[in-house]
């Protein structure tokens, strides 16, 4: 379990969609860095290549799976029902705090030109859309959206470095915070469900992905 939590971590903060070069998982340096043996490496992969996560290429290794473009429109409408779903439940059920807390990510952003650190950025981004799924309080919907979410972050990563998303972004994560804020469920699912479907207007013009 050590081997596949550190494993599906480290995919997880791979820029796979940023980058045309494959990305290759090298079981010795893998076995080295985690000072385990190959043994449970190899568990973790095969565990790993049951979720959809990677693939093994006979005499070349195991490599870490991208999604089509399709696959990835797909998958982003999904995550938007989820999420909406849970914006939902997050304006009735979640606390004070936890929804001043999403105003707290986005401090700095505001204060800041659209030059800002994207990395930074990225980061409070993703941490957003983690916290709205939490804050509903639907276990099932956090373990639908947890297998979805490696390839989400890395979508979501690449596509607010392009064109003018990072201004968009902010505008429409205010604006569902203020909806969480005055307890409208019927706004706060629209307009996160807006937001993610903007998401997959974008990936459908601008996103470079595997066909």
């Amino acid at each position: 379990m050590l081997a596949y939590d550190a494993l599906k971590r480290a995919i997880t903060q791979m820029d796979i969609y940023g980058s045309a070069a494959e990305f290759r998982l090298d079981e010795r340096q893998l076995s080295e860095t985690l000072g385990v043996s190959r043994t449970p490496i190899r568990e973790a992969m095969t565990v790993l290549e049951q979720e959809g996560f990677v693939r093994s290429v006979p005499r070349r290794g195991i490599f870490v799976v991208r999604k089509t473009k399709r696959e990835i429109l797909d998958l982003i409408v999904v995550w938007a029902a989820l999420e909406g779903m849970a914006a939902r439940l997050a304006a009735t059920n979640a606390s004070d705090d936890e929804i001043d807390s999403l105003r707290r990510l986005f401090n700095e952003f505001e204060a800041t030109p659209p030059a800002s650190p994207m990395h930074e950025y990225s980061q409070a981004n993703i941490a957003f859309h983690q916290a709205v799924i939490r804050m509903g309080g639907c276990r099932l919907i956090v373990d639908m959206t947890g297998n979805l979410f490696l390839h989400m972050r890395a979508i979501r990563a690449v596509s607010v470095r392009q064109e003018n998303r990072f201004e968009i972004s902010m505008r429409e994560h205010m604006a569902i915070i203020d909806a969480l804020e005055q307890r409208d469920p019927d706004l706060a699912e629209r307009l996160v469900r807006e937001h993610t479907m903007g998401l997959a207007a974008h990936v459908e013009r601008h996103g470079v992905f595997p066909e």
